[in-house]
């Protein structure tokens, strides 16, 4: 029996306490929990629920179906439209063929139940005049494989022996709704549909009947699969071997941040690097360059991915990186110019401007697939859709031949009206939006909260530190707030030159390169000049100074590699411009800081790499360096308890303010934006206003 059979997730005893919308949402969660029946976003749900009429009180039939852009996996009952279904009917009428499909969206805010926001999909007619109560419809890659065989309806024919019918391919909309009203009245037997090149559709008149119906139909696909494909060679058998792990990061490290450098021209990318047991599979095979240039069949698919991928002419048992790097200018226009040679084939008077040319997918022979796309989410999500893709290759061409969507039909969902419209609707991105920012000494104080805030904006975040508790902590803390996509960290001792080199490639391999740099990782020291030992001044230097260092350079080369400019950030202190009696370690090294800030402003402005210096003082709450020795020296210089020393601050400053950690990540956040485009070479002082600091 198969191993790979979806399992039976439903519970009656939870199910029992559910409401009617409810036991949707419990469905949809249940089937988009797995990515083998449907990808994040794809594939719809919906019940038609007798409801009281919000004005009348009187019971009416309301359709609940997914609304445009949610997730069944994880939507809640805000994900759902809900419409009038007499509404919905009276609509038949209207509808005057497949040429004024969209004209008929425009009428489905009309039939709005409840006033409710969420938009109705222009999958609604799927769902709306099917005979049934509960309609799936879901993107299995076991179904889709067969329904993207060369010969899918005789296929469908013999594994589901006339208990699901086959429609031929139709983009979604009234005549598909229309096609499937007719099928499933005509032949009372079926309990679902296989949409040639896209899905499969299924229904019952009860909630945990359509669900098991949808997991058996699936069920039945896969086994069938198996069987069929039992002892066969995937894709025509491996053409090459997997690179060992060090050496896969090696290439992904070189290439990611030239691709990233060479397609952000109209908008800036993040990358996603996948090296799933999938995709070796594929980009190994002696039939990847055939099928990838077949593209992807399901809408659903090309829509994230494009209508097919680039397929990177490295050879790992010649090794002939260096070849792909000098040619890989070439064959990105290449790809663009074929890009562009299929839009104007299939463009017609009233398609939107072509958009961005370059590819999503990059498919690597011996090491993995690497995505690209406006944010690590989309990108991540892009490179799922394209596993779901090779899933739905391999298993057509073990027993058919693989067929992907006509161009033309391809073309027309790609440039739809209706999901450019989409497009426009979508919320204009934060300031921060496709940067990279690496910050050192991350895991707490001014680290963590220039994180948070870099964050806020868009911002990727690597974080990096030499207390690996406190980094986990600190991510855990990030990807709380900001999602799972937002950070990454890595282990890093700024004194170590192999440790530095490290991190920096991480920041290539975990979102496709860099763009802001914060060198904040520090310590802090006091000592009379007669009692600073050569292990603590060498200790400060290290750190402040020769760690500061090694990040920059190894940075400005990832920088300059990538050729999109970016923004360094030095943490220095007011001690780099104000000596202070019993620091003299550490006065120097800070002083040090700001003298490199300013070499790498003057390297760095025709390359467009900016670097600037926030000076803060005396921030104590939530710093590290404030915790030990440091406060207690600190205290004993001005005679004072560590009790006092914040305040004692405070009355020094010449505006009587504490200064905390978030007012030094707002100064990092200004010079990282664009906020500060026309500076480099400056100094912020974030004191609460210290005279000796003024700067001259």
């Amino acid at each position: 029996m198969s191993t790979n059979l979806l399992p039976n997730l439903w519970n009656d005893a939870e199910a029992a306490l559910l409401s009617e919308p409810e036991l949707l949402q419990y469905r949809s969660n249940l089937l988009g929990s797995d990515m083998r029946v449907t990808n994040y976003g794809g594939g719809n749900t919906s019940a038609k629920i007798e409801m009281n009429d919000t004005l009348t009180g009187e019971k009416t039939t309301v359709l609940w179906v997914k609304g445009s852009g949610g997730d069944i996996g994880s939507m809640g009952l805000d994900g759902f439209s809900t419409l009038y279904m007499d509404k919905l009917n009276q609509l038949l009428p209207l509808y005057r063929g497949v040429e004024f499909e969209d004209e008929m969206v425009a009428y489905l805010p009309h039939c709005t139940y409840n006033l409710n926001s969420r938009a109705a999909s222009i999958d609604t007619p799927l769902h709306a005049y099917l005979p049934y109560l509960h309609v799936d419809h879901l993107h299995p890659d076991a179904v889709i494989a067969i329904a993207a065989s060369k010969n899918s309806k005789q296929l469908t024919e013999e594994i589901f022996n006339g208990e699901i019918g086959w429609l031929p391919w139709r983009r979604p909309g009234f005549q598909l709704g229309m096609d499937l009203h007719k099928i499933a009245t005509e032949n009372p037997h079926l309990k679902g549909v296989v949409l040639e090149s896209h899905g499969l559709f299924t229904w019952s008149n009860g909630n945990k009947d359509c669900y098991l119906n949808s997991l058996n139909i699936i069920n039945k696909a896969q086994t069938w699969l198996e069987q069929k494909s039992a002892g066969k060679a995937a894709f025509g058998g491996e053409r090459f071997k997997t690179l060992p792990e060090d050496k896969r990061q090696q290439v992904v490290s070189s290439l990611m941040p030239l691709i990233r450098g060479k397609t952000s021209e109209k908008q800036r990318q993040i990358g996603h690097f996948n090296a799933s047991e999938e995709v070796l599979q594929f980009v190994n095979s002696k039939d990847l360059d055939r099928l990838a240039k077949l593209g992807t069949s399901c809408p659903d698919h090309f829509l994230r991915t494009k209508i097919s991928p680039f397929v990177v002419a490295y050879d790992p048992q010649k090794d002939n990186l260096d070849e792909v790097i000098e040619s890989l200018d070439k064959s990105l226009a290449d790809y663009r110019e074929d890009y562009a040679g299929y839009y104007n084939r299939c463009k017609r008077d009233n398609s939107p401007a072509m958009r961005d040319p370059n590819p999503v997918i990059y498919l690597i022979p011996g090491v993995g697939m690497l995505s690209f796309a406006k944010d690590k989410a989309t990108a991540r999500i892009a490179g799922e859709f394209y596993v779901n893709a090779i899933n739905v290759m391999r298993g057509a061409d073990s027993v058919s031949e693989y067929v992907g969507l006509p161009e033309q039909e391809a073309f027309d969902i790609e440039y739809w009206l209706l999901e450019e419209a989409k497009l426009q609707r979508m919320p204009k991105p934060k300031s921060l939006a496709g940067h990279i920012a690496l910050v050192t000494g991350a895991a707490g104080g001014i680290g963590l909260a220039t994180a948070k805030r870099l964050a806020k904006e868009g911002a990727n975040i690597v974080l990096m530190d030499i207390d690996e508790d406190a980094l986990t902590t600190a991510q855990t803390d990030i990807i709380g707030e900001f999602g799972k996509d937002s950070a990454s960290s890595i282990k890093m001792d700024v004194t170590n030159e192999d440790d530095v080199i490290r991190a920096v490639k991480h920041c290539a391999v975990a979102f496709g390169g860099l763009d802001i740099v914060v060198s904040n990782a520090g310590i802090a020291s006091s000592a009379p000049l007669e009692e600073t030992t050569l292990a603590l001044w060498n200790k400060n230097q290290s750190i402040l100074s020769t760690g500061y260092f090694l990040v920059a350079r190894e940075a400005f080369s990832l920088l300059k590699q990538q050729n999109m400019g970016g923004n360094m950030v030095f943490i220095a202190s007011k001690n780099g411009l104000v000596a202070s009696a019993n620091a003299s370690a550490y006065c120097v090294a800070k002083a040090a800081e700001i003298q490199l800030a300013r070499c790498v402003a003057l390297e760095g402005a025709p390359l467009g790499i900016r670097s600037n210096v926030v000076n803060p003082d005396a921030v104590l709450r939530g710093s590290k360096i404030w915790t030990g020795k440091w406060k207690e020296e600190r205290a004993s210089a001005y005679k004072l308890s560590t009790d006092d020393l914040e305040e004692h601050y405070r009355q020094r400053s010449m505006l009587k303010l504490n200064v905390f950690p978030e007012d030094i990540a707002e100064a990092i956040y200004f010079f990282a934006s664009d906020a500060s485009s026309k500076s480099t070479g400056n100094i912020l002082n974030v004191d609460a206003g210290h005279a000796p600091s003024f700067t001259r």
